[in-house]
């Protein structure tokens, strides 16, 4: 394998930034002694943090020449932030990684060196063991088992949040203008030509984690309704089957009248049918209205992000 420090390239490090600021100074240490050798820039991109972390990428971009600071006017997400970082990256291949030090600096180099090996489009670091919470471990299942089916991922392949991209793919993902960017969704909307490699997790660096159950069940959405018509077609299914048991039983209940046995009446069954009549009908409108208020947002050109400040060298 030909080492990725004896290639003249330039690489982009975009990193989304939220609630981190005793991180950075760790994180900017560690990328700069494993990228030494390296032509690099680090792109911070501050997601409207709500402690000290803009003041923090301020203070460490006017120290660092490599680094651009980025900040967005409020709080946009982990995807439009990422998103926020490609649009202004303009290296061969561009990092995407956290900015907690669970993902070590020292396997970016491997990752670029598997992705020119196998010549392919995006590289995933793929851990054996995650040193995060039950709760996320449940989260990152969930998110893996639903792209399986949505965006059509080979199972092999685990969805990393840390992962290289080349050039050509990172022009093609910055062109899908929506306001509700998934960037692995967009990935597989571009590009099969997918590898991964066995990486360490490692425990975060400072503070806790920002993930919640809202934020999850926000990506779990997305994913669903901006990359597929499965819950469109999962409605459809529920309400055929749904009205299929109701012409059954009520076939069943006729027979049973005819024959002279005992059938229920009153109110009991009548509310009994519908509320589970009901509560299908909810089921596909929230389905629907879950697409046509992303319809409506996405004509109504919601931007992804909106950048209140980029702080950099004037010779980049």
């Amino acid at each position: 394998m030909q080492s990725v420090e004896k290639i003249i390239m330039k690489i982009d490090i975009i990193i989304p930034v939220y609630n981190s600021e005793n991180c950075l100074d760790e994180l900017v240490k560690q990328l700069r002694n494993s990228l030494e050798k390296i032509s690099y820039h680090i792109y911070f991109v501050n997601d409207h943090s709500q402690d000290n972390s803009w003041e923090k990428l301020k203070e460490l971009t006017y120290m660092n020449r490599n680094i651009v600071s980025i900040n967005l006017a409020k709080n946009f997400g982990q995807d439009c932030a990422i998103m926020a970082g490609l649009n202004q990256s303009k290296g061969d291949y561009v990092v995407i990684m956290d900015d907690d030090l669970q993902h070590s600096p020292s396997d970016i180099t491997l990752l670029i060196d598997k992705l020119k090996e196998t010549q392919n489009d995006v590289c995933y670091g793929k851990y054996n063991r995650k040193n995060q919470s039950i709760f996320k471990n449940l989260g990152s299942w969930l998110n893996d088992k639903l792209a399986n089916i949505v965006i059509k991922k080979p199972k092999h392949i685990y969805l990393s949040p840390f992962k290289v991209l080349n050039k050509s793919i990172v022009q093609k993902i910055i062109q899908y203008d929506g306001p509700y960017p998934y960037i692995d969704g967009l990935i597989f909307r571009f590009s099969s030509r997918i590898t991964e490699i066995d990486i360490n997790h490692h425990k975060r660096f400072a503070g806790n984690g920002n993930y919640n159950f809202y934020k999850s069940t926000s990506l779990w959405l997305r994913v669903l309704t901006n990359f597929s018509v499965v819950p469109l077609r999962f409605a459809t299914y529920v309400g055929i089957i749904a009205s299929l048991s109701g012409f059954l039983l009520g076939l069943y209940f006729i027979m049973r009248h005819f024959f002279g046995m005992y059938s229920p009446e009153g109110w009991p069954s009548l509310i009994v049918t519908i509320l589970v009549i009901g509560g299908i009908q909810l089921l596909g409108m929230g389905i629907i209205g879950e697409y046509v208020g992303r319809s409506f947002i996405y004509q109504s050109k919601e931007p992804q992000f909106i950048i209140d400040k980029i702080i950099k060298d004037d010779k980049q």
